[in-house]
Order: structure tokens, then sequence, then C-alpha cells
């Protein structure tokens, strides 16, 4: 299992493309607690939101940064928090996908997440039962193909994340 410094640290040193499979319908992660409270409460949600801070300092820099969501509707609390940050990531330059599987079964995908970093690095992430991120493994390198494979699944059945929220929201 890689710390969480040698994780970040990949986020620093991938040339050009960043992807992330996401595939929980919640996630239990501390620092977002009371940013959610915040968001079922119907409060601001601040700047950040509008324009995210953390995808841009990857694309200001000319890196890629992509993801596809699957989940299953109707939505969990914690995705309809997630899904309505989606857009500031956006404007920051991300490219976000959502597959839907109330609405299409897709052969072909894992059933956890990951970050794929350019053709390199694959890191696959642990989480518990709740949505705990336990920690994650760089996978080794004949792995690569198997999780490019997944990549290109995933971004094929995805639809972008304004045609899913204009439909669901």
């Amino acid at each position: 299992m890689l710390a969480g410094e040698e994780f970040g640290r990949l986020f620093e040193t991938f040339e050009r493309t960043a992807f992330r499979l996401e595939t929980l319908a919640v996630y239990d992660v501390d620092e977002e607690r009371e940013e959610i409270a915040r968001f079922l409460a119907g409060e601001d949600m601040g700047p950040d939101w509008d324009d995210n801070p953390w995808v841009r300092s990857m694309t200001d820099k000319g890196k890629s940064v992509s993801r596809v969501h699957v989940l299953r509707s109707p939505l969990t609390d914690y995705l309809r928090y997630e899904l309505a940050a989606y857009p500031g990531n956006i404007k920051a330059g991300e490219s976000i996908g959502i597959i839907d599987l109330a609405e299409q079964e897709v052969a072909g995908l894992p059933d956890h997440d990951f970050w794929l970093f350019g053709d390199r690095d694959v890191y696959r992430m642990h989480y518990t039962p709740e949505g705990k991120f336990v920690g994650g493994e760089l996978l080794p390198a004949d792995r690569l193909a198997e999780y490019q494979g997944y990549r290109d699944v995933a971004l094929t059945h995805a639809v972008p994340f304004a045609s899913y929220w204009e439909r669901h929201h």
C-alpha cells in the first residue's frame, strides 16, 4: 500500500493525463463531513465550488484530468453532493462522464476505483464497505493494458456530465 504522500506525488509527476474511475455510492471522507452537512442544509458552498483549485492546479499546466463515475439512480445524499460539485471541476478543466447503471448495464468495468496516470501508472484504491479510503497500491506494469481497457469501456459508455445532470436535476 502506498502512503498518502507517495500517492499525492503521482499527481505532481504525471505528464499528460490522469483518469479516475469512481464506483461507490458513498465516500466517507473526514475532510468532507462539514461541507456535506452545509450542502444538505442548502447553504452556500463557497468559491472553490465554482472553480476547483485542485483540478485547476493540474489543468493550468496543460495536463488533462478526467473521470467517469459509475452510479445507480436514485442518488444517495453523498452522490447528490458530489455531483453538485462537478460543475466547478468542469470549469477548472476536468472532463467528467456518468454511467448510470439504472439506465444501462455496462460489461467490462471493475467494481473498484482507480487512477490511471498516462501510460505509466495504475493506482488501485481500496475502501471499507462504508466508503472509507484505507489505501491503495501501484499495480505492476503488466496490469496497465487491463486498466486502459477499463478506462476505454468507461469513456465509451459514459454520457457527458452536463447531459446527465440536465436530465436528472
